[in-house]
């Protein structure tokens, strides 16, 4: 008999808060969780903003469980406390027969930040100006006296899952994939599949990123992806618009739990949707460059229909990927066009990275619980800041107001630097 996964809880901390539903109010109020730089002095940056996570308490986010924890990096922070409040809602905290070796972790976790601090003060150390160039003789008695070892022990990008691992004591398979901004919506197709092939009965997924440093924003600004719009920080995240100039750096985390729909009903777990549909493909073209046909993205989104069974008339909302460079809007709606057909027209879209900044690696899980949320209550998170209609980008995007609506079925894309494209489709269970 076919395995089917279900969604049993969630939880997320992000620029707009880290309640579920007081996030979810900002969201469909069209608020911006976009303000200066507060993280590092930004002043002579070319962009001077971000979406930054706001007065987060990992103290109380984790209660007494928190100590062990004290040395996380920021993202694993955030992703600690996303899993908190998704494995309490999923009621996990309240199963006592809970079998743990049959429960596993799957995320898209990011790389935490460098010892900047140090690891300059060691560079200047040993900086050989006459030669221009640095003398590791010199660099590492300074280096091995200042770097902090914890902080570099917390940048490997799977330190976020090694310590939920310990926070729940779940000894399933436990993986970290990062593929960019695509990272946590393969990490929760791929959770899905162990589900569905019996190596597990509950994965924790999802993703958690924090880029917002100076060598984060350099590297985007190099690139020239980011935002300049200095003057309009609110307003400088803007999907599909005409005058879009880049996106907007933000970070958080989104959790979920993912369950074997016989596992959750027989422990009486809150069933909130089920997982039907996975496509995840390369473009095997650029690293940094989207293929101008947007075949990877059409065959991810092609490939999550077909295992969903669905045909592209059923969906009732997209989760774009919806970053606000001028490739990746155009391509999306090029790609959704081309597997939608004369449906494109009639299926809203929207990108909540027009109020949450681009989360990264944590971007895919993030977006999903707004599907989740749009599911539950009928509702459709705007795109805001659109007001230049762009005759590349002709698709309704649910502009600067929340939408209510029939929403039975969504899917949701994620694509990231080098290529990478992943689709999700969550359906409203019926049959419980």
């Amino acid at each position: 008999m076919k395995r089917r996964v279900v969604i049993t809880g969630m939880g997320w901390v992000t620029p707009l808060g880290h309640d579920i539903d007081a996030v979810w109010r900002r969201l469909l109020n069209g608020e911006s969780g976009v303000a200066q730089t507060s993280i590092f002095d930004a002043r002579t940056f070319p962009t001077r903003f971000a979406a930054e996570v706001k007065d987060f308490d990992f103290a109380r986010a984790l209660g007494p469980n928190a100590d062990p924890h004290r040395h996380v990096s920021r993202q694993a922070a955030f992703a600690l406390g996303a899993a908190q409040q998704a494995w309490s809602g999923a009621k996990l905290d309240k199963t006592a027969d809970l079998d743990r070796t049959q429960v596993g972790i799957y995320l898209g976790g990011g790389e935490g930040p460098l010892d900047f601090e140090n690891f300059a003060r060691a560079a200047i150390g040993g900086w050989d100006s006459e030669r221009a160039t640095l003398d590791a003789r010199r660099w590492a008695p300074v280096a091995y006296e200042s770097l902090n070892s914890m902080v570099e022990l917390e940048q490997d990008p799977n330190m976020a899952a090694s310590h939920m691992a310990c926070l729940f004591g779940v000894e399933g398979p436990n993986l970290n994939t990062l593929t960019a901004c695509a990272a946590s919506t393969q990490a929760m197709g791929e959770a899905t599949q162990l589900i569905k092939r019996g190596d597990a009965n509950v994965m924790i997924s999802g993703g958690c990123h924090s880029m917002i440093h100076p060598l984060g924003v350099t590297g985007f600004n190099r690139l020239t992806a980011l935002s300049t719009r200095n003057d309009d920080p609110t307003g400088a995240s803007r999907p599909f618009d005409r005058t879009r100039d880049g996106f907007v750096l933000g970070e958080g985390a989104g959790m979920l739990i993912l369950e074997e729909f016989e596992h959750a009903r027989r422990r009486g777990a809150p069933i909130l949707a089920e997982v039907t549909g996975f496509g995840s493909t390369a473009d095997a073209f650029r690293i940094t460059d989207i293929h101008d046909t947007g075949r990877g993205a059409i065959a991810a989104m092609r490939g999550a229909l077909a295992e969903a069974g669905r045909k592209p008339e059923d969906i009732h909302y997209i989760s774009a990927h919806g970053t606000g460079t001028s490739e990746n809007d155009n391509i999306e709606t090029l790609a959704i066009r081309s597997v939608f057909g004369d449906a494109a027209r009639k299926v809203p879209v929207s990108s909540i990275k027009s109020m949450m900044g681009h989360l990264i690696a944590a971007a895919g899980a993030v977006e999903l619980i707004t599907c989740l949320l749009a599911i539950r209550d009928g509702m459709l998170p705007p795109t805001i800041n659109y007001k230049n209609p762009d005759p590349n980008c002709d698709l309704d995007y649910i502009p600067n107001q929340a939408r209510p609506a029939k929403v039975d079925v969504c899917l949701s894309n994620s694509f990231g630097f080098g290529g990478q494209n992943d689709t999700l489709i969550i359906e409203r269970v019926r049959d419980m």
